[in-house]
């Protein structure tokens, strides 16, 4: 007769797909899902994705890791951690029943509405520690109010995207620190929803969800939700975290240390042994830990631009390596400025637009896509020096997503970065830190608060 193995469940929804992570009482990984879906834009600068898409994926995603565990082994779930991407509005019914399309973080709309925040003056400004921007959370529900009265009026909840997954999981509203600090509604040092400023624009505080610990138990699984995942109905559901510091939970990572993960765009979160206002250009947000935090600088274009440049020449990935490699560092003089979109946070230069510059009658598609390579590892590089001057990379620097299994774009980001970055020892990490912090909440008997 087999033994039965305790394990714990992460899922972490993604701009464009949802994972699944299963791990047993060592941190080990059991097994990963994954499904995905799409960005939907039915205007300029929109990008928006219908929230039963996350909850269809997040559902077959579970199933799939779940399948995959049972034919190694009997699995028994102990609890359910929830990650997520940032800064997007669910506006939803008190049941989780969405009245419109979920606005992620891609979404661009909301500029004209960042003039009401430097009416806030100082004080509110250094409460709120981070810069407005036009994919946060605060900028877009002040559109969605402007414009969208009746939708919003109709809603109980305005919720992050792990939030809202929750919330149809169990029936029970919540947020929690590492999210809702990076929604511009809150009091990065002070850890709270920032009710004056939210007043002060004339945001409804009453859509906000109270707010709870990271890895305490947020609720219980609703039957109808434990049928659709193939979970026990009354599974312990975690708060999780949002994918910035669940990755840095999955990965073991200690203050000092600096995650750089690298997808359409790239980040780099240094974690900080206590709290500093934003510096080099990054901003600061709440991580999962009680009372910690940590810098991340965006950088919009790293994945993106490489797939411009494939789609331009017409290459595959493959392709693109293949005729790289074939080119010597510096690419005969090539260069390539990847500021296809609008760039926040890195020092851009005179020029702040893409760009090959350099090209010469002896330049051929090998040249140009390994002057792209390089252009983004470069700015990558860039974003790592401006940490680096501010104090805030004194530890490891690890690497997750992108290629990582790629020897020649290795060799490129070694070379831009100054240093070799330790590949992240695990998959998923998202999905797997959510796991760590139900682990953690149900060994320690933790509950919301």
């Amino acid at each position: 007769m087999s033994t039965t193995c305790e394990a714990w469940l992460g899922i972490d929804i993604g701009t464009l797909s949802a994972k699944a992570a299963l791990i047993d009482s060592r941190g080990e990984l059991i097994a990963v899902g994954r499904a995905g879906y799409a960005l939907e834009s039915q205007a300029p600068g929109w990008a928006e994705t219908p929230p039963h898409a996350w909850w269809e994926a997040a559902a077959s995603a579970t199933r799939q890791a779940l399948d995959a565990a049972e034919s190694d082994r009997n699995t028994r779930v102990v609890a359910l951690g929830l990650s997520g991407q940032m800064h997007g509005v669910v506006l939803c019914r008190a049941d989780g029943e969405p009245v419109r399309n979920a606005v992620t973080w891609a979404d661009s709309r909301a500029a004209i509405e960042l003039d009401a925040y430097e009416s806030l003056g100082d004080e509110m400004l250094r409460g709120l520690a981070n810069a407005p921007a036009p994919g946060l959370a605060g900028p877009i529900l002040l559109w969605l109010q402007r414009r969208e009265r009746d939708l919003t009026g109709s809603a109980r909840w305005a919720l992050q995207p792990k939030d809202w997954l929750r919330l149809r999981l169990t029936g029970e509203a919540a947020a929690e620190p590492s999210d809702a600090s990076a929604t511009l509604l809150f009091h990065v040092e002070q850890d709270r929803w920032y009710q004056e400023a939210a007043e002060s624009l004339g945001i409804d505080t009453g859509l906000l969800a109270p707010l709870v610990a990271s890895d305490s138990v947020a609720g219980r699984l609703l039957p109808g939700a434990a049928a659709e995942f193939g979970l026990p109905a009354g599974l312990p559901v975690v708060a999780g975290a949002a994918d910035t510091a669940a990755s840095a939970v999955g990965n073991e990572l200690a203050p000092g240390d600096v995650h750089l993960t690298i997808g359409s765009g790239a980040q780099l979160a240094a974690l900080l042994p206590e709290y500093a206002p934003p510096a080099a250009g990054a901003d600061v947000f709440r991580s999962a830990a009680p009372r910690g935090w940590y810098h991340l600088l965006p950088i919009h274009n790293a994945g993106i631009a490489l797939e411009w440049a494939l789609k331009t020449l017409g290459l595959s990935w493959a392709e693109a390596y293949a005729l790289a490699s074939t080119v010597a560092p510096g690419a005969e003089g090539l260069r390539f400025t990847p500021l296809l979109s609008s760039e926040r946070a890195v020092e851009r230069g005179p020029a702040g637009r893409g760009a090959w510059t350099g090209i010469g009658l002896h330049h051929q598609h090998a040249h140009l896509i390994r002057a792209a390579l390089e252009g983004v590892a470069e700015l990558i590089g860039t974003g790592l020096r401006q940490l680096e001057a501010a104090g805030l990379a004194r530890g490891r620097l690890v690497l997750g997503g992108g290629g990582t299994g790629e020897a020649l774009w290795g060799e490129m980001l070694t070379a831009s970065l100054g240093r070799q970055p330790t590949l992240a020892p695990r998959p998923a990490a998202s999905a797997r830190g959510a796991a760590v912090l139900a682990q953690r909440a149900t060994h320690s008997g933790r509950s919301g608060g």
